[in-house]
């Protein structure tokens, strides 16, 4: 017979047993897959779901209507090759000198792929690179940067590409974001296939960004627009066509309930064409509208209901979030800009923890004709031989050779803290003007606050200059 004075204590040791059992079978559970998609140009407003009137999204649609949809999700620059490097890196792109389009990672830096292959990731690459080259003996091609499997391109790509797979150049036909999709389902099914582990698939789609080639099927669903929102609207509904695939599959395969999909833009809206949602700005520009970009995730078995989220968030983000979801730890982690989301994920964040960094240098960006490049390298595989052109190849990547001083802040920067974002803005004669703004009261950035807000003003300016020197201890090679 049970002394029921002893009750409680039994009980107590009970409860622990449980939640100590249930504990190690959490923190021992398999690690989900991961698919990270990506958009070239999509603006924040290209979204049937965030109210655009034209463009029909109905598989982003669908997503953002189940899963957790980002409101404030902000590219970590206003162009394209530096945000891929943050999602890489969970760094702001400065960090590592990737200032504009075609400029690349640095080996030195730690990288996604990288990371979750020593968590027994297998890890593919589908579609736009631009972070390096694509060709073999390149320290910064997708293969040097952690990838096991992948067909890239240089650049973004049009509907029967030229992609490189591995190095070697492959003719491709049909619409350029299936294709993408169709390389990276075969390269899921073959992973399960093997079943030796979860695995990372990275699909950069190169729509809707210019010159918009919209195929016939897409294009004919705008004949009532002018031939470039036709195209432009077209690009944006065949990649929302190849994402529900990619999307359907994953349910088709038996997978959908424990895999990672997350959704995203490389920066905001093109002018003329694109949708910024009524933000002020454009790609390029650090103003709302050339960094907000869309973005949703799925995981069904941890995200069980559909939520929006006004969180301010940053595809810096990305890293530091999976590498906690897959329990890694990555030794001499350089200083990062990104948190993990992980919180957010699960419902007990409300507002961001820190502040958000933006930086725009006056750098040019550096010509990637991605066509022009991987005609040339089929051409000259096919004659027996590899193409030359050895810059191509990138082996300056990672090589410091200038000395940037922490007194020359130069460009346009900007400092989100909470709901206010400060703007420090240097012209080309080098004087320094400021702008504030309150985000949750004007979204288009209308009503400057500098006047009114003058402690606020000086607080924010020291938190940037302070976190400006940090990024250039890091260009400086700091960090490695």
């Amino acid at each position: 017979m049970v002394n029921m004075k002893s009750f409680p204590v039994l009980w107590a040791v009970f409860t622990g047993l449980f939640v100590t059992i249930f504990w190690l079978s959490a923190s021992h559970a398999a690690p989900p897959n991961i698919v990270l998609a990506m958009a070239d140009d999509q603006g924040w407003g290209d979204m049937g779901y965030n109210g655009h009137p034209v463009i029909k999204t109905p598989n982003f649609d669908a997503m953002a209507a189940s899963g957790l949809r980002f409101d404030r999700f902000y590219a970590a620059a206003p162009v394209c090759s530096p945000t891929r490097g943050s999602v890489m890196t969970g760094r702001h792109p400065n960090r590592f000198g990737c200032f504009k389009w075609g400029h690349t990672l640095r080996p030195q830096e730690s990288t996604i792929a990288e990371a979750l292959k020593t968590a027994g990731y297998r890890t593919g690459h589908f579609g736009k690179w631009h972070l390096g080259s694509v060709r073999r003996g390149s320290p910064v091609n997708p293969g040097a940067s952690g990838f096991d499997e992948w067909l890239s391109a240089p650049n973004f790509f049009d509907n029967d590409p030229i992609l490189s797979r591995k190095g070697i150049a492959e003719q491709s036909r049909g619409e350029s974001s299936m294709i993408t999709v169709d390389a990276a389902l075969e390269f899921i099914r073959e992973c399960l296939r093997q079943d030796k582990g979860p695995f990372l698939a990275v699909v950069w789609f190169g729509s809707p960004h210019g010159p918009h080639l919209a195929s016939d099927e897409f294009a004919e669903m705008y004949a009532d627009q002018e031939k470039p929102f036709q195209h432009y609207n077209g690009e944006v509904t065949g990649m929302d066509a190849a994402f529900g695939k990619l999307r359907n599959a994953l349910g088709v395969l038996g997978i959908r309930e424990d895999t990672i999909l997350w959704y995203c833009s490389d920066n905001g809206a093109l002018k003329k064409v694109g949708s910024s949602g009524g933000h002020r700005g454009n790609k390029g520009q650090v103003y709302e509208g050339g960094l907000l970009v869309p973005s949703i995730i799925e995981w069904p078995k941890r995200i069980a209901k559909p939520r929006v989220s006004d969180t301010r968030c940053n595809t810096t983000d990305i890293y530091p979030t999976l590498l906690e979801i897959a329990g890694v730890t990555v030794k001499n982690q350089p200083r990062l800009d990104g948190i993990s989301l992980v919180p957010l994920l699960d419902g007990s964040m409300v507002k961001r923890p820190e502040p958000m960094g933006f930086w725009d240098m006056p750098v040019g960006g550096v010509s990637t004709p991605s066509a022009e490049w991987m005609a040339e390298l089929l051409a000259a595989q096919k004659a027996g031989a590899e193409e030359g052109h050895p810059e191509r190849l990138r082996l300056d990547a990672g090589k410091l050779t200038t000395e940037y001083t922490k007194a020359d802040l130069i460009g346009h920067s900007a400092w989100i803290d909470g709901d206010w974002k400060l703007h420090r803005i240097v012209d080309k004669e080098g004087a320094v003007s400021y702008e504030l703004y309150d985000l949750a009261a004007d979204r288009e950035e209308a009503r400057d606050r500098v006047a009114a807000e003058p402690e606020r003003v000086e607080k924010m300016k020291k938190a940037l200059a302070k976190w400006q020197r940090s990024v250039i201890g890091s260009l400086n090679g700091e960090d490695y």
